[in-house]
């Protein structure tokens, strides 16, 4: 089972869920909101898990934590992983929209000078913007859309462009969001759980709970047996991982 973002630093006890994971031999990438909280998040990963570390900071965060890229720039030698990084176009988010766009600039132009890394990117109500960064640092790594909400358009571009997406049970339930992954190339799809700030049947989504987007994909996927798609997905990571410019990771 493969959660390729969750952030595993927020939930009540995190000790306990990274445990968890391990024992199901899940794949996961624990995403982080501040460079500040990598090394506390990368703490986390127990011996023998398949837990990794994305270091980032949220676009939500920008305005209140741009102080940090010096940081940032500190801790990308030894991250594999970058995110959960981006832009909100959210209304509450618009007037910080300027640091916004500098904060996610500034990484993806480190992430450039380091040969490129795996990047979780947050594009809530910025798909278009979000592509426009894409384009401009192409040597940045490779672009993981952390539930993509676009438009089919916005969405025909960033397969173009080589995006990656991810996607959880909560972002299927959405009869649009469905007709976007039915879209996505199959061999570029990686499923997530967003836990805990995604919500499942009015609770906060665990990493396990990604195995219920398999299912769902599965369904989307022409009705193919679940373990054909879990296979797929699987199939996927191992390409991601192996074609990381970094030559770092396993899955």
């Amino acid at each position: 089972m493969i959660d390729f973002h969750a952030h595993l630093d927020l939930y009540p006890d995190p000790e306990k869920i990274a445990c968890e994971v391990t024992a199901q031999g899940m794949y996961v990438l624990s995403v982080t909101t501040t460079p500040s909280a990598w090394k506390g998040t990368s703490a986390l990963v127990v011996p023998g898990s398949r837990i990794r570390t994305a270091l980032g900071l949220h676009p939500q965060l920008a305005h209140l934590r741009s102080s940090e890229l010096p940081l940032f720039d500190a801790y990308l030698a030894d991250a594999q992983y970058v995110g959960e990084i981006g832009l909100d176009g959210a209304p509450e988010y618009k007037p910080y929209w300027l640091i916004q766009t500098e904060v996610f600039d500034h990484i993806l132009n480190s992430c450039c000078t380091v040969g490129g890394r795996i990047m979780s990117i947050h594009s809530r109500r910025a798909s278009t913007p979000v592509l426009d960064r894409i384009e401009a640092f192409p040597d940045a790594g490779t672009p993981i859309l952390h539930w993509f909400s676009g438009s089919k358009r916005e969405l025909l571009r960033a397969i173009a462009l080589g995006c990656w997406f991810s996607v959880g049970p909560a972002m299927l339930v959405s009869e649009k969001s469905r007709n976007l992954v039915r879209e996505m190339p199959r061999d570029r799809v990686l499923t997530e759980s967003d836990g805990p700030f995604a919500q499942i049947d009015g609770k906060s989504a665990m990493p396990w709970d990604a195995g219920r987007a398999t299912a769902m994909l599965a369904d989307l996927w022409g009705g193919m047996p679940i373990r054909d798609a879990d296979r797929l997905l699987h199939a996927n990571l191992r390409r991601l991982v192996k074609q990381d410019s970094t030559g770092q990771g396993e899955s």
